[in-house]
């Protein structure tokens, strides 16, 4: 499999949130960034500030011109992964494009995409539905083909889109048994996770007789921490770990209203992304932090987070942050497609 290159493996002061408390953590490089594609794969997404970010056209072509820019920034600023999915409208076809025009920059390049979840929105703004959830094993037979046609080959890795400890995936034998297969075949088999049980959802996974799992991609940041522990399981266990919504769909960037979070980061002498993206990194437990930078600018703000201070009061500010989890996702389920 091909692995994200480092990125700034300078040492720094690492911190970790986990949800119930801050603790200092020895000092070592930050993980690095890689580059996700749900806010540039679609007109619509709940991430705060992209009107300003993207404008009013989001055509196909514009939306295509902007995801081609922001790979070939990622890739200039030596970002390697990328991550994409079936349900962000056509990120797949868009990267896809992309790496056929520059085919020398696959084998440096570890790609992840992930199936479940079907785009439904019709590319309009106003769409009652953008997206429907169906894990199971004609699911998957239908969308692994859709993607290996998309990317122009396989992903690196391929993961069960947001599964959650009710998901049949879990119990379908021949849905598992398909699973292992891929991974025979060198896919690296994983899962992503939302929803305020998320840590169940993992430790359910890992555990699995034979399990075919060996990937995370699972929401975590300073608003919403909880499955810190899980994922320092995971990572114990050998699994590849990946954070998404580091920046908590935009809450935790200058276009969001967390102001308490904002005092923090300017106490610590950088801006609310960069501290968001850098508390992420921090994790011992993480080997991939996404960006959902849909501008170059916000890119390199995100590229020059560094851990939070370590000092006790910063810490434990840093942990007060925490929501409770059901209430961090309730807020996200509410939040408008735009």
């Amino acid at each position: 499999m091909h692995e994200p290159s480092a990125h700034d493996p300078a040492p720094v002061a690492a911190s970790a949130a986990s949800a119930t408390s801050a603790t200092s953590t020895p000092p070592g490089r930050l993980a690095p960034l890689g580059l996700g594609l749900a806010a540039l794969g679609r007109p619509a997404y709940i991430t705060a500030g992209r009107d300003a970010s993207l404008g009013d056209d989001r055509s196909v072509d514009a939306m295509r011109s902007r995801a081609h820019a922001m790979l070939d920034a990622a890739w200039e600023r030596g970002i390697r992964f990328i991550d994409a999915a079936r349900s962000y409208g056509r990120a797949e076809e868009f990267l896809g494009a992309w790496l056929a025009a520059h085919p020398e920059r696959r084998a440096a390049l570890a790609i992840e995409s992930k199936w479940g979840y079907a785009y439904v929105g019709d590319w309009r703004m106003d769409a009652d539905v953008h997206e429907a959830k169906e894990h199971s094993l004609a699911m998957l037979e239908g969308q692994w083909p859709e993607t290996l046609d998309a990317l122009g080959g396989p992903p690196d890795r391929y993961l069960v889109h947001s599964l959650t400890p009710e998901s049949p995936a879990l119990a379908d034998a021949g849905l598992l048994d398909r699973l292992r297969e891929l991974a025979a075949s060198g896919i690296a088999i994983g899962i992503s996770t939302s929803g305020p049980h998320q840590a169940d959802a993992l430790d359910a996974a890992r555990t699995l007789p034979d399990s075919p799992f060996g990937t995370v991609q699972a929401t975590w940041n300073l608003l919403e921490p909880s499955a810190g522990p899980a994922l320092a399981r995971a990572h114990d266990a050998g699994w590849f770990v990946v954070v998404k919504e580091a920046v908590a769909n935009g809450r935790l960037t200058p276009a969001g209203d967390e102001t308490d979070a904002a005092a923090l980061a300017a106490a610590d002498g950088q801006g609310l992304d960069a501290l968001a993206i850098g508390a992420a990194r921090a994790q011992p437990w993480a080997d991939v932090v996404l960006s959902g930078a849909m501008t170059p600018e916000q890119l390199d703000a995100n590229l020059a987070s560094r851990a939070p201070a370590t000092d006790a009061a910063t810490l434990a500010a840093l942990a007060a942050l925490a929501e409770r989890p059901e209430a961090y996702w309730a807020a996200r389920s509410a939040r408008t497609w735009g």
